[in-house]
């Protein structure tokens, strides 16, 4: 059977398929593991030590065979069941062995992710490889490091955890260890932290040889096309956001300006037209003088009519803070670009976060990359598998459960309309919290979590609400969820990374809940994507458990309501409003199909997105490779060579090694305000490729040629500059007096990620600041703005329709 399997495996490799059956992957080494095992569980603790120390000699000095690296899992098994009570399971064996060459685990929820890691990790560290675990927040990289940390020390393996307010020292220890846990977030701001070092002992030794990804589908997919970003501060910088955002609210919707809520754009009218213009005295909004005054008045009024407030973002603390769609938890120092965020707060009333000048950025994407080796771990990999293979060449290798899953997974219940559907769910909660049953409720909001509160409330139920504003309390919450007549209510919040345990958290009501079917999960809504679904379900049924779950829909839920799907189903199908369900299977197949088109669409603005990325990303690496040369000493700086009487001057009154340091940090100076100047061209010069796209030629390929021709002239202007700079500069015997140079770096910087442009794209704002593209600007940009939404509406229109066609 082995072999057949085997041969199975390869043939679906040699297809090309992404996904890979377990068994089929490690079965004949998780085999030998098992050969193992009794013979190390027989060891007492001395004859213990002794196999990990000849272990670790062994590693140390060679790969060592398979034979070696069972006998090293088995070992690692028996460590964890002594220091920490927990034996690992075959399946959790076999998710290591997947893990050490190089895929994306799927495990359900409840399987033990975290200590299926750690075997792995310390057969990297005993083989002399530093490992990261990169977790979704800095809560579980600091549990899982404490929990796991006996089992790594018995093996004399170092651990250390990094956290988002750990000080610089604390860093430095953390990334020195063995095996180090921190945010994917957090190893990426360190990673441009480092770009920015001008002296080599603050350099952290923050590389390693081999990732782990938690929760991989998120990090990998779902934040690929966030930008982390380190910004700096900008002296003077101002807004005009709070003037333009009284002006906005004064326009009419309809009259003075449309929006198309499919495509998430707003455009203004002739007449709104007319009305900004007299409102600011000017004489042609669309001129190349006020384009950016447009893009502020498009931002403003994306901010009032399109972002809504407990759906996008919640205002706590006298802050914005951004609500991940996708987990439903606040996105932490993440914030809109392109003005937009500035808008909201101008909205909000609230004081204006500086956005500063951007430093240095990266995607999430191209920072993994990073890694010469990486793996991952999450329950939801399946759905995933086509774009992990794509974009980081990882195959997905399916676990099978260590219990089978019994949970019930109901068809779900459709309703014409919003208010049936919520009359049902009351009815239904109430039906089935009347019986003592735990339930937990996903919502899709914060505004729909705390309404539907409402009206559980107003029925005479008692629940407890988790979203983005109470996040603080979500272990307690989720503790007690699994209990006997517990009633839950949340956002995404509940759908990944949460383990619910049946009868509480310490299990004293777990046969009353079992006899009543465990925990009955119920979705309020359909997600755009099905792994979000797939989470959320997954909270029942935990390790073999009973539970069941349902999604309760109405066809005027967003999902349904945005991509047109009610306009996909026969008309003799679709009843008149009525209060029961809708009996009509296709529509279940319908909103199936909807969710796979708009992954389908946000699979292929993905790859657009990578398209522009992969220029920037080669020149980043490009440069900042030269920069890290020149800050460690690998390289000089070719003053010595391009300046020669200047330095033979200096070098009579001031010593070598201070000329030499002056000349190095003069270089790196001038090469970070170049590059932060050449990332704001970059910007712009995208956002104007739009125009281009118009008439006809390919953005990507225009923005390749421009980036490629301005990246030549950047490593001109840097060594003209540093020339310039060097015979200009007092050089004494003590070194430069920077600060009286004007050759400082910002007195602040700080990181946050910025969020898609989910609102469509503010293209006129880099047309705006592009000198290159003024004169088209003004030419081109009244046409293009009078037919902007229509030409957005139509193409995105086109898009889906095709999408449609093809699945039919």
């Amino acid at each position: 059977m082995a072999g057949i399997m085997s041969l199975g495996a390869r043939w679906r490799r040699w297809l090309g398929d992404p996904v890979r059956n377990g068994p089929e992957i490690y079965g004949e080494e998780l085999g030998l593991v098992k050969a193992a095992d009794p013979s190390t569980a027989l060891l007492s603790d001395a004859g213990l030590n002794a196999t990990i120390l000849r272990l670790r000699e062994v590693f140390g000095a060679e790969p060592g065979s398979d034979e070696l690296r069972a006998e090293l899992f088995a070992a690692v098994r028996e460590v964890a069941g002594r220091e920490i009570g927990l034996r690992l399971f075959d399946e959790q064996i076999g998710a290591g062995l997947a893990l050490t060459r190089g895929a994306v685990i799927e495990m359900p929820t409840g399987e033990g992710k975290t200590l299926a890691a750690v075997a792995p990790a310390v057969l990297e560290a005993l083989s002399g490889r530093r490992v990261h675990v990169l977790t979704v927040n800095d809560y579980l990289a600091r549990r899982d490091a404490r929990w796991m940390g006996p089992v790594y020390r018995r093996f004399g393996v170092t651990v250390g955890v990094v956290q988002e307010g750990s000080a610089f020292d604390e860093r430095r220890r953390a990334y020195a260890c063995d095996v180090t846990y921190l945010t994917a977030r957090e190893a990426g701001f360190d990673f441009l932290r480092g770009h920015l070092c001008l002296d080599r002992e603050r350099l952290l030794p923050r590389e390693a040889d081999f990732a782990i990804v938690d929760e991989a589908d998120s990090i990998l997919i779902d934040e690929a096309r966030v930008p982390l970003v380190i910004a700096g501060s900008v002296p003077g910088a101002q807004s005009g956001a709070v003037v333009v955002a009284e002006v906005a609210s004064r326009l009419e919707p309809g009259i003075d300006f449309d929006t198309d809520e499919h495509g998430h754009n707003v455009f203004l009218t002739g007449a709104g037209s007319q009305r900004v213009e007299n409102e600011f005295g000017c004489s042609n909004l669309y001129s190349s003088d006020n384009l950016e005054l447009l893009a502020d008045l498009r931002n403003a009024l994306h901010a009032l009519h399109l972002v809504e407030r407990d759906r996008d973002y919640i205002v706590r603390d006298g802050r914005v803070e951004l609500v991940d769609d996708l987990t439903g938890r606040v996105a932490e120092r993440r914030q809109w670009p392109d003005g937009l965020q500035a808008a909201i707060e101008a909205k909000e009333r609230l004081d204006l976060r500086e956005e500063g000048r951007i430093l240095g950025s990266i995607t999430m994407q191209h920072f993994l990359a990073t890694y010469p080796r990486l793996s991952g771990m999450t329950a939801t990999a399946e759905p995933a598998a086509e774009e992990l293979a794509e974009f980081y060449r990882l195959p997905v290798v399916v676990i099978p459960p260590h219990r089978p899953c019994i949970r019930i997974d109901h068809e779900d219940r459709v309703f014409t309309h919003r208010e049936a559907k919520s009359r049902a769910l009351v009815d239904e909660i109430s039906a089935v919290h009347a019986e003592g049953r735990p339930i937990l409720v996903g919502t899709a909001s914060v505004g729909e979590s705390e309404a539907l509160a409402g009206e559980l409330e107003a029925a005479g139920l008692q629940c407890r609400v988790l979203n983005a504003k109470n996040d603080e309390l979500e272990a307690g919450i989720i503790a007690d969820a699994g209990a006997l007549g517990a009633l839950t209510i949340s956002t995404n919040m509940a759908g990944r990374g949460t383990d619910i345990r049946l009868g509480g958290a310490d299990e004293k009501q777990r046969d009353r809940v079992v006899a009543l079917g465990g925990l009955y999960v119920i979705g309020t809504n359909r997600h755009e994507s099905l792994r979000i679904d797939r989470q959320l379900r997954g909270r029942a049924g935990r390790q073999g458990d009973p539970g069941s779950s349902r999604f309760f829909v109405s066809l005027e839920d967003p999902l349904i309501s945005r991509y047109g799907v009610k306009k996909l189903i026969s008309a003799r199908l679709l009843p008149g409003e009525q209060d029961g369900p809708v009996d009509a299977p296709v529509l279940g197949i319908e909103i199936a199909r909807a969710q796979r088109i708009v992954e389908g669409e946000n699979l292929a603005i993905r790859r657009r997105l990578w398209d522009y990325s992969l220029v920037a990303e080669s020149q980043r690496r490009h440069l900042q490779g030269l920069r890290r040369r020149v800050l460690v000493g690998e390289v000089g700086t070719g003053l010595r060579e391009r300046c020669p009487h200047r330095w033979q001057e200096l070098q009579a009154t001031v010593p070598v090694d201070v000329l030499d340091a002056v000349a190095r940090r003069l270089t790196l100076l001038v090469t970070d305000r170049c590059w932060s100047d050449h990332l704001a061209e970059l910007k712009r010069m995208r956002d104007g490729m739009h125009v281009v796209g118009f008439v006809g030629r390919d953005p990507v390929a225009e923005f390749s040629r421009e980036a490629g021709r301005a990246f030549a002239e950047l490593e001109e202007e840097i060594e003209t500059e540093v020339d310039t700079l060097f015979q200009e500069l007092d050089v004494g015997a003590d070194g430069v007096d920077w600060e009286n140079h004007g050759l400082v770096g910002p007195s602040s910087t700080w990181t946050y990620l910025v969020s898609d442009a989910p609102f469509g794209d503010n293209s006129m704002r880099g047309v705006a600041n592009r000198a290159g593209f003024a004169a088209i600007a003004a030419v081109a940009a009244a046409p293009v703005l009078f037919v902007w939404g229509l030409v957005l509406h139509w193409k995105r229109r086109r898009v889906k329709a095709e999408l449609a066609k093809r699945e039919r």
